[in-house]
């Protein structure tokens, strides 16, 4: 399973700081006001935020990039790696342009 980037960059946000912050937000107003459940209610928010947390770690892990570098290796010992590369893209660079980040994997 892969997300889209909108999708992955979505449920990240929701999974690093709004699902925590709800979290933390009701156990202190639960403290305060007496609000019930609040042991319940914040472990079912650690739960679907773990939850989401593993389904952004396979989407992650399944994920082959924006494209693949390639460093060509030393052509004699001795020599330095990395004199001439190529890169490729697997989508179209207009595509790309809008992004903040692209990921780019190294060939061995």
């Amino acid at each position: 399973m892969t997300f889209t980037n909108k999708v992955y960059d979505t449920l990240k946000w929701c999974a690093q700081y709004l699902f925590p912050a709800i979290g933390a937000l009701y156990f202190a107003l639960a403290r305060i006001w007496n609000l019930p459940y609040s042991e319940e209610v914040v472990g079912t928010v650690a739960a679907i935020d773990t939850f989401l947390g593993v389904l952004l770690g396979i989407s992650s892990a399944n994920y082959d990039g924006d494209g693949e570098l390639s460093i060509s290796k030393a052509s004699e010992e001795g020599e330095e790696p990395g004199g001439e590369g190529s890169l490729v893209l697997y989508a179209d660079p207009k595509d790309l342009a809008g992004r903040k980040n692209i990921v780019v994997k190294v060939a061995d």
